[in-house]
């Protein structure tokens, strides 16, 4: 078991972003369905852990859960619903790495969830059709997120194709779009708030292809949030490194103003001769030619 846990420990650090995520997703999953078993077992509620991971769409249910609004994204319960958001991430998402980084796809994925868990709560507070729903309706998975980079991609390569079984070859903008039709379609389906989130999704996924074009990179400050809160847990550096820089910084200033002094003592001798010399100047002139 412990060969096991090494083996995937060292491909999720080998492995690239979307690699990372896949796992990350699996793992929540198998730890969620875990814990609901247990709990399920001692006939205690086996969705308490699914509860404080999945987001509200009242606002005041995410005052007190407010980071949900992230671990939403990475929380499934149903086998079908993780394989297929899975596999369209794995599809999409190496699609996606043709023509962007990992860093653009980490961020995209971040706010691409966030902007469907957004629009999800503005839609259940908005239209009387979703107020009575309101009270009991949360959202979980990564649909949202994935849908962004669908539409990312989709819509910076607009003449790009692909193969789809039984139809063959088709431009990918036009994937994109029957599925955005579909989803709206549905908003007022079982699955509403989940359509609504791949729609919040898709939106931004089409901001950011339509900002970078325009040579903007709207993930960068979500980028630059997560290095801050990566480097919080970071060890800082020993005191003797900052000790050795200051150190080279004195031998460089010495270094350099020895240098302009011999400059100007050459320069006097060739003008004046050695006799011109102070006791100072040649005992410097000597040391240096000692060197």
């Amino acid at each position: 078991m412990e060969d096991v846990i090494t083996t995937m420990k060292q491909r999720f650090r080998a492995g690239d972003i979307v690699a990372k995520l896949v796992y990350i997703n699996v793992g929540v999953f198998v730890l969620i369905r875990f814990v609901s078993v247990l709990l399920t077992l001692f006939n205690a509620d086996g969705g308490q852990l699914l509860e404080l991971l999945q987001m509200p769409s009242l606002p005041e249910g995410l005052l007190y859960r407010p980071w949900t609004v992230f671990t939403y994204m990475f929380a499934h319960y149903d086998f079908l619903h993780i394989l297929f958001n899975m596999l369209w991430l794995y599809w999409f998402g190496r699609l996606f790495l043709l023509f962007f980084n990992e860093r653009q796809l980490g961020g995209l994925y971040v706010l691409g969830g966030m902007a469907g868990a957004f629009l999800f709560m503005a839609a259940y507070n908005v239209f009387p059709y979703f107020r009575t729903m309101a009270g009991n309706s949360f959202l979980m998975g990564a649909s949202a997120s994935v849908t962004a980079i669908v539409f990312a991609v989709s819509f910076y390569r607009k003449d790009y194709e692909i193969n789809l079984l039984l139809i063959g070859r088709v431009k990918l903008i036009y994937l994109a779009l029957f599925t955005f039709v579909l989803d709206f379609l549905a908003i007022t389906s079982d699955n509403a708030g989940g359509h609504i989130a791949h729609i919040g999704g898709a939106l931004l996924g089409i901001w950011f292809a339509s900002r970078f074009d325009q040579g903007k990179d709207i993930t960068s400050p979500v980028n630059r949030l997560i290095d801050c809160l990566v480097n919080l847990g970071k060890r800082k550096p020993k005191m003797y490194v900052s000790h050795k820089r200051a150190e080279d910084y004195e031998y460089n200033a010495r270094k350099h103003t020895e240098e302009q002094d011999l400059n100007a003592i050459l320069d006097k001798l060739k003008r004046s001769g050695y006799e011109s010399l102070s006791s100072d100047e040649k005992k410097k002139l000597f040391d240096a030619g000692k060197k």
